[in-house]
């Protein structure tokens, strides 16, 4: 059970750095990612649950009412709540196992070729039922939230049946309703072929039948509950083709859903070519790409979402290239991809140090991608993201006097105090002179 820090008035004061983000009203690109419009030695006022000033300390102190909670930063950075714009954090199970196989030597597709990888997940998780599911979410959030995310993109995908696909998007919906967490669902029907769509005589007419599926019931369905803001794909050679996302996209397109792409993650597949064709919101990993696909992304205003913590587990080194991708003009997200095979962490800090280190991405880009950027890619950029007066109330005070260290210090979680919608949700430690008590039982 959450429990909630409740307050019409809050102003935090005395933040070395309020990363502000203040900028364009839109992705930033290029040498935009690196301005993130820091106030020094400023405060933050909060009004039911919307950001009202921001600014030196003594200004916005004389806005504030007489009443009014206040919390001291102490000299800390203050900045938006992390976006977190590709996850799949509602799963059953678990695969320490096959963590185990690729310390060995398998390769993430020798493990699928034998039956491991999402197949695995979606046995587990088809096995649970919606209110175990939701359960096992549970402390998830709270890792999410304690590491300073406010908002995630929450994928189905592990059910890959109408009724399966079915009940972990209303998972998804019980907790944006029922946890401090703000949640965008997306439909992944396309995650992969269920196992008994491959036991045919004829695998191709089984593989065409899953996919009219997906078309036909799934997608429809989920239109007409409202259960989905988004439908991805992941289109791969050896899972969901060009031709076959193709089709998929299309019809969700024609239903009114955003599409978002798993791309050219394992191989140079036109996943990025397909998602500008397309007009995707966004195309993710995207560790292949090459410059034909740079420019179609630049094109189309496509947002680049990367994911350098599952190229991290996986144990590979070929990086999505995020030098390439700023200077061309693409817009950048950072995300977690957050899931139970290839990614199991829920800190976007430990993105941020991965991204500086393995992608040359300086601290103020990564911090903007994880942000601002990830907000618009979501559709959210007028509300999230950045510290601006009239937005939503979605802040952190990180246990750093300079934003960068929060990359830099890698492997230790920095977040002290999140706030959604203007509500303290979470309090890892005491701040100013009124220690505020942890805002969920454990």
């Amino acid at each position: 059970m959450f429990l909630f820090i409740m307050t019409d008035e809050l102003l935090i004061l005395n933040a070395s750095q309020l990363v502000t983000l203040k900028g364009a009203a839109r992705p930033r690109v290029g040498a935009e990612m690196r301005d993130l419009a820091i106030l020094e030695n400023s405060a933050v006022l909060i009004r039911d649950g919307l950001i009202v000033a921001t600014g030196a300390t003594s200004e916005v102190a004389a806005q504030a009412a007489s009443q009014c909670q206040t919390l001291d930063a102490a000299n800390r950075v203050v900045m938006p709540g992390f976006v977190d714009a590709h996850t799949h954090a509602v799963f059953a199970g678990t695969r320490e196992d096959e963590y185990e196989m690729r310390a060995a030597g398998f390769t993430y597709q020798e493990i699928a070729a034998r039956g491991g990888g999402i197949r695995s997940t979606v046995r587990k998780t088809r096995a649970a039922s919606a209110a175990e599911l939701f359960d096992m979410a549970l402390p998830r959030v709270r890792w999410l939230l304690e590491h300073g995310t406010t908002t995630i993109e929450a994928k189905s995908g592990y059910g890959l049946t109408l009724d399966d696909e079915l009940k972990i998007l209303r998972v998804i919906q019980s907790l944006n309703r029922d946890t401090p967490l703000e949640l965008v669902p997306t439909f992944l029907g396309a995650h992969e072929i269920p196992d008994e769509y491959r036991r045919s005589d004829d695998a191709g007419q089984a593989r065409t039948a899953y996919i009219d599926l997906v078309i036909s019931e799934m997608l429809p369905r989920v239109a007409n509950e409202h259960l989905a803001e988004f439908c991805d794909v992941f289109c791969e050679a050896h899972v969901f083709n060009v031709q076959e996302s193709r089709r998929i996209l299309k019809a969700a397109k024609e239903l009114g859903f955003g599409l978002r792409f798993h791309a050219d993650q394992l191989s140079l597949g036109g996943g990025s070519q397909l998602a500008a064709e397309l007009q995707a919101t966004t195309a993710d990993h995207i560790e292949w790409i090459d410059e034909a696909g740079i420019a179609a992304l630049q094109r189309a205003k496509v947002i680049a979402v990367l994911l350098p913590g599952a190229v991290f587990n996986l144990g590979l080194t070929k990086y999505a290239p995020a030098r390439r991708l700023i200077e061309a003009g693409v817009g950048v997200a950072l995300a977690t991809d957050f899931n139970p095979g290839s990614s199991p962490t829920p800190s976007m800090q430990m993105a941020l140090s991965i991204a500086c280190t393995q992608m040359q991405m300086t601290p103020a880009e990564a911090l903007t991608a994880a942000t601002i950027n990830a907000a618009y890619s979501l559709n959210r950029g007028a509300r999230l993201g950045s510290l601006e007066s009239g937005k939503q109330a979605d802040v952190v005070i990180f246990d750093c006097a300079d934003y960068r260290q929060i990359p830099y210090f890698f492997g230790i979680n920095h977040a002290l105090t999140v706030i959604k919608k203007g509500r303290v949700v979470v309090t890892q430690k005491s701040l100013g002179e009124k220690p505020i008590e942890n805002c969920y039982t454990r």
